[in-house]
């Protein structure tokens, strides 16, 4: 009994792994975040493992039931849309529940944005904290005042529609010329670096309409 955990591509499709596609293969089952979704990886690899939902809205639900047929033998492979699963996506509840219940669990190294992101923003790299996605509301302004004094270098998650707000807030919080860069479609077509002050990206951003989905990597402070 075995639950594979296997990272898919953030935005290219030939950034599966060998190995990935044949764990895909090989197990009897694989949950899906978005079955519609993982259905272009899988048809893009000739992948005809049968698949079922297990996401952020059912994963309580299904968790009892998931872990029992893993226990009855059934090998499986838990996916996300992109990414790593269980990084800002569904997948540390069952981790933790096939842990605790004796189910082996195996992950496969592979595809995330944080760490092109972090390479690719030219900050340094050598100690780095990943904060995810900030709080959307309650909570919010105390962890970026929290993260004012945060030496290592920052690595965020951000929706499009709020970049503006959260670049206005860590210049307000951590000095508009702390050092920045907005990495967005990592691995895509139009993929892009955008890289300066928090005051520089402010003020790029105030005419460009954010898009894509984004990676924002922070300087730690010096204070």
């Amino acid at each position: 009994m075995k639950l594979y955990i296997v990272p898919t591509p953030i935005g290219n499709l030939e950034d599966a792994t060998f190995r990935s596609i044949r764990i895909l293969k090989q197990v009897d089952l694989i949950l899906a975040e978005d079955t519609r979704n993982s259905g272009k990886l899988l048809g893009h690899y000739e992948i005809s493992t049968r698949m079922k939902s297990f996401h952020s809205f059912n994963e309580h639900q299904q968790l009892d039931r998931v872990v029992n047929e893993l226990k009855s033998g059934v090998q499986m492979a838990l996916i996300s849309d992109a990414g790593m699963p269980g990084v800002s996506d569904p997948g540390f509840l069952l981790v933790r529940e096939c842990v605790q219940q004796g189910v082996e669990v195996e992950c496969l190294p592979g595809a995330s944005a944080v760490f092109p992101a972090l390479v690719a923003s030219g900050i340094p790299m050598d100690r780095f904290v990943f904060e995810g996605f900030l709080p959307a509301k309650k909570g919010r302004k105390t962890r970026i005042q929290e993260l004012s004094k945060e030496h290592r270098t920052m690595v965020f998650f951000e929706a499009p529609h709020r970049l503006l707000k959260t670049l206005n807030e860590m210049a307000e919080h951590f000095g508009s010329e702390r050092r920045a860069c907005v990495s967005r479609e990592l691995s895509k077509m139009h993929e892009q670096h955008h890289r300066g002050s928090l005051a520089d990206l402010l003020a790029e951003f105030a005419q460009r309409e954010p898009r894509g989905e984004m990676v924002l990597v922070v300087e730690g402070s010096n204070e």
